[in-house]
């Protein structure tokens, strides 16, 4: 019985903590929503019936896509529990071969993540279709430019969303306010929305806990003036719940009721963080809506139908022309504090789909900030939050036109729910393998309507609507010419990896002196040996005693568990002391070391359950293409894995400290020894195989004195020959990219004093 009321009180705590985080953008639509509606020409029909059948249309559009398509359906949709645009393109990669990411291997179907249940039947015979991705490589590339499109809008509603829900929280004010006043509405807004942009880096941990209390206060306030305004107004306001309504409301307005639909489509705008917040499981969130997001919104639509019925002069500021003068100030704080509520949900939402994006390749290098203490997974990318802050700024300033906002609003809300749906149409056939009858049969159902409402929005396009394509062609461009650059380079090192042949001919020394330490060369290739290797082979008079190759990958997975991250293998026979670590990632993984001593020990400590695995003739993976008799073993599943070791502090030096050296073709370029503040200690000794013992005493040598981090820094230019376009892309706008983001070492969070930089020239 106690144990029945612990869970049964867990999970209305996790009911009330998703009000604050997933329903904040659904939950404030009712401040524009019939503003943004009657803003054409619909505001001419100044009837009952028109305000009815409003209300109508807002009614079913909320509860066929809110209630039906997205409570309902898409909260079954999911990638291990995540959801949004990157989650359904994850499962197509993983299930519909539609992946265009580089160092796919066998061993990333080991994953215990990779798989679905029910997500993939191989006993499904391949059709022609579903073999599609296989034969035409530019389907692939068509589904990645769609993804993308989808992302740049996601990108353009961070922009937006602090901007329309600011203004139509703060002009509230003027209802009441003398009109001298209202000069000063725009400058509180620019404090406001600054303030929002200046406290990202704090992190929302301190104030998460406002959040839900805020929001639910926000719900029970507008049901509450719904009931009062239909018990006020207008009781009959109950009769437009029924469809007829609709039909009347277009035979009444005819084309400009069409139109309209732009701004009644606003009320589902909210409607993506119930598929992207899956950190809550679906049943909280199809119960927190259904049973009480839902009945306060329909009540408050309801309500100000009612009111909008008998005072249809009041259209502009509906919302709060409809709240009495005894609430008037309670009710707008309210509302200013939940649409900062809003804002911080929609702009964690944009720093995680540009981490995404960046993961998979497809966005510049940025820094991306998690600290332990902050909310888990929630990041901070400092460069993006400038930039939104910057837009986010230029459109309220440039507008100060609340309907301009709303249009361009739903233009770029409208684009991404329409991407949306054609990605699940592609996932029933690709990922569940139904019927190409079924798959169709959902894009029609919801497609067709969704483009009506997409169509309606367009037409507004010189009424401020061409704002969110023009900022999201901007990101797409950008996003594409990266992912563009960056898989040329990959096939360059790719087709340009040195022979192991060669390499063998060197001997075990490679034919320079190996000194102490452990040297990390970074490189994209999973597989081989990169040719950068060859710079230190022949500019380099030493080089140090264990190399390690580390391939910082992504696989297409939302995360990657802790023990499956690294993958350890050996290349060249034993004497070479060369290792090749693979480390896993999700696209939604975030780094959790606190510094890099974090990563370096447990690499080490991979690199010795490898040694140890592989004498016992364990480990499972695949074939490293460039190893002699070498496999690619998971080492962590060990269940002793880092027990033989223990961490120490030390206040010495074991060697002599430096700056960062940059490595050209100088042969006089020297090595050096880094300082190391943390040891990492062999604790047990005791090894059946005297040779294990040895390889790893000399491991836990070589760490002592020091890890130096080896990373290219390349120059790309196209070859002489190339279309015009493509010398453009790569020499102008890629070169612009690279030159002015962030470096690999930083994106890498590798430490600057023990970064060592080689210089690669790339001819693409």
């Amino acid at each position: 019985m106690d144990e029945n009321k612990t869970r049964s009180k867990h999970f209305l705590l996790l009911v009330y903590q998703s009000f604050g985080i997933v329903f904040g953008d659904l939950a404030t639509s009712p401040l524009y929503v019939y503003r943004s509606a009657f803003a054409g020409r619909l505001r001419h029909y100044q009837s009952e019936e028109a305000v009815f059948g409003a209300f109508s249309v807002i009614f079913w559009t909320l509860s066929f896509f809110s209630l039906f398509k997205y409570a309902v359906f898409m909260l079954s949709v999911n990638d291990n529990g995540e959801g949004g645009i990157f989650a359904l393109y994850s499962l197509l990669c993983r299930h519909g071969k539609f992946s265009l990411l580089p160092n796919q291997q066998a061993s990333d179907e080991e994953l215990s993540t990779y798989q679905h249940a029910g997500y993939s039947n191989r006993s499904v015979p391949a059709s022609s279709f579903r073999r599609l991705p296989d034969r035409d490589k530019k389907s692939k590339l068509a589904l990645l430019i769609l993804v993308l499109m989808a992302a740049s809008m996601a990108m353009t509603l961070g922009v937006l969303t602090p901007a329309i829900s600011g203004e139509f929280s703060v002009f509230g004010s003027s209802v009441l306010l003398p009109l001298g006043f209202h000069v000063f509405l725009i400058p509180l807004l620019c404090v406001l929305l600054l303030s929002l942009f200046v406290l990202q880096y704090q992190g929302t941990h301190k104030v998460a806990f406002i959040f839900s209390p805020v929001v639910l206060l926000w719900l029970l306030s507008i049901a509450a003036l719904g009931v009062y305004n239909i018990m006020h107004w207008n009781p009959r306001i109950y009769e437009a719940l029924s469809p007829i309504y609709i039909y009347r409301f277009f035979r009444l307005t005819g084309i400009d009721g069409w139109i309209s639909l732009g701004g009644a489509l606003l009320c589902i705008t909210g409607n993506m963080p119930l598929c992207y917040m899956l950190i809550f499981s679906g049943i909280i969130i199809q119960v927190a809506f259904c049973f009480f997001v839902y009945p306060c919104l329909v009540l408050q639509y309801m309500g100000q139908a009612a009111f909008l019925s008998k005072n249809f002069s009041a259209i502009s500021l509906s919302f709060y022309a409809s709240v009495p003068d005894a609430v008037f100030w309670p009710v707008l704080v309210i509302a200013i504090l939940a649409t900062v509520v809003v804002s911080q949900a929609v702009l964690s939402a944009t720093f995680s789909t540009v981490k995404q994006c960046h993961a998979l390749g497809c966005f510049p290098r940025v820094k991306i900030v998690h600290k332990s203490k902050w909310i888990d997974r929630q990041i901070y990318v400092p460069e993006i939050n400038w930039i939104l802050m910057v837009l986010c700024s230029a459109v309220t300033l440039g507008s100060q036109d609340t309907t301009r906002i709303g249009n361009a609003y739903g233009i770029a809300s409208m684009t991404l729910i329409f991407i949306t749906t054609s990605l699940i149409s592609l996932s029933i056939y690709f990922v569940w393998h139904k019927g190409l009858a079924l798959a169709l049969s959902f894009f029609i159902l919801f497609g067709t309507i969704e483009l009506t409402f997409l169509f309606s929005s367009y037409i507004r396009i010189l009424q401020g609507g061409w704002v969110p394509l023009l900022l999201s062609s901007i990101f797409l461009f950008t996003m594409f010419v990266w992912h563009y650059g960056s898989r040329k380079k990959y096939l360059y090192d790719q087709n340009h990896k040195l022979p192991m042949k060669w390499i063998l001919t060197l001997g075990s020394d490679l034919g320079i002196v190996r000194v102490p330490g452990i040297g990390l060369i970074y490189t994209h290739l999973a597989n081989g040996v990169p040719a950068t290797f060859s710079h230190f082979l022949t500019n380099l008079p030493a080089f140090y005693q264990i190399i390690v190759f580390v391939c910082d990958k992504t696989v297409p997975v939302p995360f990657v568990p802790q023990k499956e991250r690294y993958l350890v293998g050996r290349i060249g026979p034993k004497s070479y002391r060369m290792y090749r670590c693979i480390v896993q990632n999700g696209y939604k993984d975030v780094n959790e070391n606190e510094n890099e001593y974090d990563f370096e020990n447990a690499l080490i400590m991979s690199i010795a359950e490898f040694i140890q695995l592989e004498a016992e003739g364990g480990g499972s993976g695949t074939p490293d293409g460039g190893s002699i008799g070498g496999r690619l073993a998971v080492v962590k599943s060990s269940e002793n894995f880092g027990k033989r070791f223990g961490i120490s502090k030390s206040n010495g030096f074991e060697g002599t400290s430096s700056s960062s050296l940059n490595i050209t073709s100088s042969k006089s370029a020297t090595l050096v020894k880094f300082k190391t503040r943390v040891q990492l200690t062999l604790v047990d000794t005791r090894y059946k195989d005297s040779f294990v013992k040895e390889e790893v005493m000399r491991l836990m040598e070589a760490k002592k004195f020091g890890v130096a981090y080896v990373i290219g820094h390349s120059n790309s230019k196209a070859k002489w020959n190339s279309p015009f376009l493509k010398r453009f892309l790569i020499n102008i706008v890629y070169s612009f990219l690279r030159k002015n983001c962030r470096a690999p070492s930083i994106a890498l969070s590798i430490p600057q004093t023990s970064l060592i930089e080689v210089g690669m020239n790339y001819t693409l």
